[in-house]
């Protein structure tokens, strides 16, 4: 049993800052690292110590496997927690991570390969026994052979990139005529974000739920699942809001869906924290999507209704440590609900709003969770997902959860830039929602009413921005003369943070 006392995180961002919270709570020393587009970032200043990994672009930094082995080695970290999105499902991190000696908290290469090429993962999950959505048995070869699938398959049906994920690589084709386009252009999106032009089909469900399993191993043989996510408000294919339990699921379905995705993360002899996707269907057929080898960025909500810190388990089970608590042990309790929130503008396509935050009053009370990583005066990079932070609230059942999560939004104020709070307060008052009749056709469906144009000034952004034209006026006045306003300042400045280049 190897005891972890650092860890570096390589990532940035909420996701940094959650995994050190956790951290600091087991006093385990944190490492940073920032780009040069991340230097006054809160997960920099949070940490124990931070380093420069590069310029700002991802490729350069967040995605510099040599550079990051290298400040762990500098640091004497004992193990890299990779977060999500960047390295986190990167099998040549893990691997290079084992060959210097350092533990990777996350799954083993081998598993990071074969789960993250889905044409290999729909066939270790049938060779389990596990349904998976009808459609081809590997890659598609040729144009001739896509058409030939297709027709037997039946239309409709999906294209996917076998390397793919957050929408990418992905056609759906309703007409025989846009065969042969969507297959040349899901190929060609696929060549380019992943380096891997391998696609597959997959017959469409028509009307689907995206329901996933959060299941978590240790060394031992022991895997359990804490319970699912609904994940089905989405917009092209990217998640907006996640709760649970889901409405749609039923105590019979919620105990086979779980011993599936137990059995299909055992299939794979799969080690720390997963999520097994699945696409259920309106007659409650389930069928296997994916696997995350990775935290989700939904977790907390599992978090929540189980008491489980996740990423506190994902160190103990890379400790070698064995699982506390058995299947029986875990209960749901309550309800919650996730809103992403994102720097973007919604009546502009979701184009992303960089720039500084002027003012940002973050929601509190009971059942309120935000993580997040902005502050007053920060200024949000163009180079990264503009994702502001998480939102987070639980209730005694579905309609308390509801309720407390339109109010934490009444109360999220954020000024500087555009952001998707609108939008989500929409959703929670949208009945579709309400009454849990939705799937992920659910933004579509319900598109006027959720993207009708928002007014030039909302009255309440109206108020909050003369309230802090008001403060910044009073601040820039001091009734100090002038020697002791200067003293004053030195006083209140912070201890410099110091970096290591």
């Amino acid at each position: 049993m190897n005891k972890i006392k650092k860890i570096l995180i390589a990532n940035r961002g909420e996701i940094a800052i959650r995994v050190m919270r956790t951290c600091r709570e087991l006093d385990i020393d944190t490492v940073a690292i920032y780009s040069e587009a991340d230097r006054t970032s809160l997960h920099v200043r949070y940490a124990h110590e931070a380093y420069y990994v590069g310029k700002a672009p991802s490729s350069e930094s967040y995605l510099n496997i040599e550079k990051i082995i290298e400040i762990a080695k500098l640091s004497n970290a004992d193990a890299i927690h990779p977060g999500y999105g960047f390295l986190s499902e990167n099998a040549k991190f893990a691997r290079r991570c084992a060959e210097e000696g350092i533990i990777f908290i996350g799954p083993s290469p081998g598993v990071i390969v074969q789960m993250g090429d889905k044409i290999m993962a729909r066939e270790a999950m049938r060779a389990a026994g596990i349904p998976v959505v009808p459609g081809t048995d590997g890659e598609i070869k040729s144009e001739d052979e896509a058409l030939a699938t297709i027709r037997e398959i039946g239309l409709p049906v999906m294209i996917k990139a076998s390397a793919g994920g957050g929408g990418k690589g992905m056609r759906l084709v309703k007409d025989e005529a846009d065969i042969v386009s969507s297959v040349r252009a899901a190929r060609s999106e696929a060549k380019s974000a992943f380096g891997d032009d391998a696609v597959y089909v997959e017959k469409y469900i028509t009307s689907p739920h995206h329901i996933e399993f959060q299941v978590l191993g240790d060394m031992h043989g022991n895997t359990v699942h804490l319970f699912e996510r609904e994940c089905s408000v989405q917009r092209r294919h990217q998640k907006m809001i996640e709760e649970t339990p889901s409405p749609l699921m039923t105590p019979k379905l919620r105990e086979e869906m779980g011993k599936a995705a137990v059995e299909a993360a055992r299939a794979v002899n799969y080690v720390g924290v997963g999520t097994i996707e699945f696409l259920v269907d309106n007659d409650l057929n389930y069928y296997f999507l994916e696997m995350n080898t990775r935290l989700q960025v939904e977790h907390p909500i599992t978090e929540r209704v189980t008491g489980i810190d996740l990423v506190k388990q994902q160190i103990f089970v890379a400790e070698g440590k064995e699982l506390a608590f058995k299947q029986e042990d875990l209960k749901q309790q309550g309800h919650a609900i996730e809103c992403r929130v994102y720097a973007e503008d919604p009546d502009n396509n979701f184009m992303p709003s960089a720039g500084k935050i002027y003012k940002i009053s973050n929601p509190l009370g009971l059942g309120v969770r935000t993580d997040g990583y902005v502050y007053e005066g920060y200024e949000i990079p163009i180079y990264y997902d503009p994702m502001i932070s998480k939102l987070i609230v639980w209730g005694n059942n579905r309609d308390e959860a509801i309720a407390r999560m339109r109010r934490a939004l009444y109360e999220y104020k954020i000024t500087g830039v555009k952001t998707s709070i609108k939008i989500l307060e929409r959703v929670m008052n949208n009945e579709n929602f309400i009454s849990g009749n939705y799937d992920t056709h659910f933004i579509e469906k319900n598109q006027e009413q959720l993207m009708a144009k928002a007014p030039s000034m909302d009255p309440e952004d109206l108020v909050v921005i003369s309230a802090y034209i008001d403060y910044l006026d009073k601040i820039a006045t001091p009734t100090l003369n002038n020697k002791e306003f200067v003293c004053a300042q030195s006083r209140w400045k912070k201890t410099p943070y110091v970096n290591h280049f």
